[in-house]
């Protein structure tokens, strides 16, 4: 596991897996599951449960999270997996965090929790590691991992390191999905909730908990929340 200081050997970021094709991504996120599974010691074929989770997350009410963003989570995973005690648990959970997701609901990390506690058993993973990916789950609700808790720093930075992309394009196009994704919420409304949950983030001691993450995320994450949020409220 890491210590308070970064590995010198830690592989550099990869880069947002947008290139290539839609199809390229999920042949590459099929691939992932078969092995994350086989890991996990899955005693059933685990390509109908990648099917069934592809499947929602691509979802046509999405437009943050999407299988980008699970592909784009997975590859800060690789990462930072030297620092979890268990990085099958974590990958795990990253492909069940948002696999029930509605814009309109509270309880998608709660429903998400609950899938993963029904189909980790089906395909064959132990109970504590299913008990394991099911807290981790649920842990994405506030992204606020107990000290030593190690899966949980690795999971909840990996989520929130799209919050440190560079402004132009990444942040913004970040920004315009999550805008996407509430189109039903008025303009006013959006900004007023978006500001709420910026200066939130802003208030956190730290936004990232690994020591990659507060190296290499930490400064530009903040200077992306403290620019949208300037921009989101009005001018004097």
């Amino acid at each position: 596991m890491d210590t308070d200081a970064p590995h010198t050997d830690t592989p550099p970021d990869p880069a947002p897996p947008a290139a290539g094709t839609a199809a390229a991504t999920t042949a590459r996120l099929r691939a992932a599951w078969q092995a994350t599974a086989t890991a996990a010691g899955a005693r059933r074929d685990p390509a109908p449960y990648a099917e069934r989770l592809l499947a929602a997350w691509a979802e046509p009410q999405r437009r943050y999270h999407t299988t980008a963003h699970l592909a784009d989570v997975l590859a800060r995973i690789d990462v930072l997996a030297p620092h979890a005690a268990d990085p099958v648990a974590v990958r795990l959970a990253a492909w069940f965090h948002d696999a029930v997701y509605r814009p309109d609901r509270s309880e998608n990390e709660e429903r998400s929790a609950a899938l993963a506690e029904r189909a980790l058993p089906e395909l064959g993973v132990g109970a504590a590691r299913t008990a394991e990916v099911a807290r981790l789950v649920r842990l994405t609700v506030g992204h606020d991992p107990a000290p030593g808790d190690t899966n949980g720093e690795v999971l909840c930075d990996a989520d929130l390191a799209v919050l440190a992309g560079p402004p132009h394009p990444d942040y913004a196009a970040y920004a315009a999905a999550v805008r996407a994704e509430y189109g039903f919420v008025p303009d006013d409304a959006f900004r007023t909730g978006r500001a709420a949950v910026l200066r939130h983030l802003l208030d956190l001691p730290r936004l990232f908990r690994t020591p990659h993450g507060r190296a290499h995320w930490e400064a530009p994450a903040r200077a992306n929340l403290t620019a949208e949020l300037a921009a989101l409220l009005p001018r004097a």
